[in-house]
């Protein structure tokens, strides 16, 4: 079992919502399959200097359409852009999943994952998507964020999903919360299992959503870049 430290500065949750990532929209446009899997709605978004910029509160709302063929595609979008940035070398690296798989198999391979995440939850989701409904070049980093826009604010008698990424695993270790062992990438699903087990219960120890203890996490792990 994973424990966390007791003095994690956790952020309150509109902090979190509240957490904004640049995007280059026209670049994304290019790498997408077709214009109709780019989600208008983050044409909406402010701009901060040069770039638009979308934080978790609007990739939310476009959580809320995933019944639709349209609405899984543009959460797994949103869940891309939210998590990459503007550097066109990582736009780049995530515009593989488009050109090594078909719309179809995305589209099937996707439906197939969150219909496991509202059935079974968050570890039986992310253990359809590093295995028989993986999709090529979509990595757990990435995956564990369309799940958790997916399914964190969903009510579910399941455990929330949430993020794992390089980002957060480099806190775990540097607070001594995982073994030396805990790798940075390729978590495997049992790993997640213990991640997300852990997040839970720590934070119900402290009165908050799970998504504040990754959060606060994620923050460590970049102070330590």
């Amino acid at each position: 079992m994973i424990v966390l430290p007791d003095d994690v500065d956790v952020p309150d949750r509109d902090t979190v919502l509240s957490q904004a990532i640049p995007f280059d929209r026209g670049r994304w446009i290019s790498l997408l399959p077709d214009s109709t899997w780019w989600p208008a709605a983050l044409d909406d978004c402010p701009h901060s200097g040069r770039w638009p910029r979308v934080d978790r509160r609007a990739v939310f709302a476009i959580a809320h359409q995933t019944d639709t063929v349209e609405g899984r595609r543009h959460l797994f979008v949103a869940s891309l852009v939210w998590g990459t940035g503007t550097k066109a070398q990582s736009v780049n690296r995530r515009a593989r999943i488009f050109q090594h798989s078909s719309p179809a198999d995305i589209d099937a391979r996707l439906c197939e994952a969150l219909d496991v995440l509202r059935e079974r939850g968050a570890v039986d989701a992310y253990r359809a998507f590093n295995n028989d409904h993986r999709i090529p070049h979509l990595g757990p980093a990435f995956f564990s964020k369309v799940l958790y826009f997916a399914g964190h604010d969903t009510a579910v008698s399941h455990h929330r999903p949430v993020i794992l990424d390089s980002v957060v695993s480099r806190a775990l270790k540097a607070e001594g919360v995982a073994d030396g062992s805990w790798p940075e990438n390729g978590w495997s699903s049992d790993r997640y299992r213990l991640y997300v087990d852990g997040v839970h219960s720590y934070a119900r120890s402290r009165g908050v959503l799970p998504d504040q203890v990754e959060a606060a996490l994620f923050a460590r792990g970049k102070q330590m870049l």
